[in-house]
């Protein structure tokens, strides 16, 4: 039976099911969302696990060692994935190039830096704008050696143009079928890759546009089988078309399963899933074990040296403006700990740069807190008065808090945050504003 026949066998006992509940709907579409962000994304480079994506896109938690914009792309990959669904339930919506630039800017999040090749394979680094056609070639090296070229800079608005012109005549023929309209469609858009990066997951976002708007499921590209996936496309590129769209025909047949399977309220539970389970118990458990453990060393050093102190040093710099309106100020820097009979031993640093012994008193059993304090005596116009601001770390056992004394500000985050330095500076941003705040709510008016 060819890929044709069994795909039209399952549509054909598709129809004659009942209408899928809505509980197996809901179980089904996270299936579905899961696996294609997961293995989207995880084709590309991307490390999060299938327990940690989870954890992301259904519970809105971060977990593992990753870089803030791993979890920032899986995100927006599935702000696009849920948009693309979006475009696709409207039927008389019709597909524009804007569309496509929408989608890299959403996938892509902010501009960045990245390692490049130029035309002769020499290695370079490029800024990704978001949302625009590449403005350098994006050749790649095949692992023959041999450097493979798409569509050029120039080129590229053309080429972009031709495809939306082919793909909306195609649409309209409708001489296609939905899985081959989709397969060629990922293929075109592919081969004239026509953004500086993201152009793999927009391929495939595009494609189950297609499918999704023909009522059919999404396609998943397993990344386990990117090997075959790549294979289909190379042979693609060698003239062989056929071989892609059969590729792609495959995997709408296992989409097509689940969806039955999920009709007839059967387990939609891969031999895999189990793993994927077992894993994010794992990781959830010993994710709380590490939690309740009590005044955990590295978790504290940890978040100290990668956020706490250049959360501090940066106030410390930003408050300097405020010196030449007094006579005199101080800073002081404070180790705090209490011990378990609430004794309480203050050590003094001369600067928050100075403040190397967290990973001594880390290793001890004593509750451990910053503080910062800046005191700022007799302005010189006479119109302020002296102004003490304090700011505090405490280190709990779940959690770490910064908090600014007056006016009150608090943050409190997990030890499993991840910060990016955007994240960083909203904290700076508030408290200086806090700061600024206090200063002239002491000025006489």
């Amino acid at each position: 039976m060819s890929e044709k026949e069994k795909i039209d066998a399952l549509l054909e006992e598709l129809a004659t099911l009942p209408a899928i509940s809505n509980e197996n709907a809901r179980k089904l579409e996270d299936k579905f969302r899961l696996e294609f962000n997961f293995n989207s994304n995880h084709i590309e480079g991307n490390t999060l696990t299938y327990g940690e994506t989870k954890l992301l896109l259904i519970f809105d938690k971060t977990d593992g060692p990753h870089e803030m914009r791993e979890f920032e792309e899986m995100k927006a990959h599935d702000v696009a994935y849920r948009w693309i669904k979006e475009l696709a339930e409207d039927k008389a919506y019709r597909l524009i190039e804007r569309d496509i630039k929408q989608l890299n800017e959403i996938i892509l999040v902010r501009p960045f830096w990245k390692d490049a090749l130029t035309p002769d394979g020499q290695a370079t680094r490029r800024q990704i704008l978001v949302g625009e056609y590449k403005k350098h070639p994006n050749s790649v090296q095949l692992q023959n050696g041999e450097m493979f070229h798409y569509a050029s800079p120039a080129d590229t608005p053309i080429e972009m143009h031709a495809l939306m012109d082919w793909f909306h005549a195609e649409t309209e023929k409708n001489e296609l079928s939905p899985v081959e309209l989709a397969a060629i469609f990922h293929y075109k858009f592919v081969s004239i890759h026509p953004f500086d990066d993201g152009n793999g997951r927009i391929s495939r976002l595009l494609m189950n546009y297609v499918l999704l708007k023909h009522d059919l499921p999404p396609v998943i590209i397993k990344s386990a089988d990117k090997k075959n996936y790549l294979n289909a496309l190379n042979q693609a590129d060698a003239g062989n078309l056929g071989a892609f769209v059969k590729y792609i025909a495959q995997q709408l047949i296992w989409s097509l399963e689940i969806k039955i399977k999920a009709t007839k309220g059967a387990s939609i539970e891969e031999e895999d899933d189990i793993d994927k389970q077992v894993a994010l118990f794992k990781k959830e458990q010993l994710s709380i074990a590490k939690q309740i453990a009590a005044d955990n060393p590295e978790k504290i050093a940890k978040v100290y040296y990668n956020t706490v102190r250049n959360v501090l040093i940066e106030l410390s710099e930003r408050t300097q403006i405020f010196n030449e309106l007094f006579e005199s100020n101080t800073e002081s820097y404070y180790l705090e700990l209490k011990s378990r009979s609430l004794d309480v031993r203050r050590i003094t640093f001369s600067s928050i740069k100075h403040m190397e012994a967290v990973q001594d008193f880390a290793e001890t059993e004593e509750k451990v807190s910053i503080l910062w304090k800046k005191e700022l005596v007799s302005s010189l116009n006479r119109l302020i008065s002296n102004i003490i601001i304090e700011i505090r770390v405490n280190f709990n056992q779940d959690i770490f808090i910064i908090e600014l004394k007056e006016p009150e500000i608090t943050f409190q985050f997990s030890y499993n945050k991840v910060f990016s330095d955007d994240n960083t500076k909203e904290i700076v941003n508030k408290i200086y504003k806090g700061i600024f705040n206090l200063i002239q709510a002491n000025t006489k008016k």
